[in-house]
């Protein structure tokens, strides 16, 4: 039996003024409002385009079809993602290697609990459209900023801060997102912070010094 293609995930055109750019937002927003409101199953586009205050029309000049406007809200939720942490590091030069764990712990949760009322949504949305190459295109964009991170650590040089840099992104990538894929209280979220950054501290510390 036939199943047919795939429909096209790519966008078709992306906004370059700013009217254009402002609508692609407001359709966004709405894709999320609408996630949190009514759940990934009664999502379609004519609902977010009501929300968004677009016509249908409209929409479908960015957005082929309602996967591929859910992609592109995939998409941009891991660059906020990985641009937190690169931020993080931004904002924390020359930084203590124990202060490390809890700047790069902050940014992704923060990020992540920002919008915990839709990360169940996002998490399926990630396993139904087989998006790996872009939880693997925000996996290096953090690695690299970790691992910049560790490579000017203010009290000791890691032997090997790309390695390192590898395991807890593979940590903040594979194990830490069942904390966010579930709605957390502000009390649920705080204390995910906490024990995650003492994991994060205990494993940099442990780490042998480069002499």
């Amino acid at each position: 039996m036939e199943t047919g293609s795939p429909p096209p995930l790519t966008p078709r055109k992306s906004p370059r003024q700013g009217r254009a750019v402002a609508t692609v937002d407001a359709i966004f927003e709405a894709t999320l409002q609408v996630l949190a409101s009514d759940g990934l199953i009664r999502l379609n586009t004519t609902r977010v385009a009501l929300r968004a205050g677009v016509s249908v029309g409209t929409l479908y000049q960015y957005f082929p079809n309602k996967q591929a406007l859910l992609f592109a809200v995939l998409e941009r939720h891991l660059d906020m993602l990985a641009g937190a942490i690169e931020k993080a590091g931004d904002h924390n030069p020359y930084p203590a290697k124990e202060m490390i764990a809890e700047a790069v712990v902050k940014a992704y949760l923060q990020t992540q609990i920002a919008r915990a009322e839709v990360s169940p949504a996002l998490y399926r949305i990630a396993m139904e459209l087989d998006a790996r190459a872009l939880i693997e295109a925000a996996a290096r964009r953090s690695a690299s900023a970790i691992e910049a991170m560790l490579s000017t650590s203010g009290n000791g040089r890691f032997a090997d801060p790309g390695l390192l840099a590898q395991t807890l992104t593979a940590a903040l990538y594979g194990t830490v997102p069942p904390f966010c894929h579930r709605i957390l209280s502000v009390a649920d979220a705080h204390e995910a912070e906490k024990q995650l950054t003492i994991m994060f501290r205990s494993y940099l510390v442990a780490q042998p010094r480069q002499d």
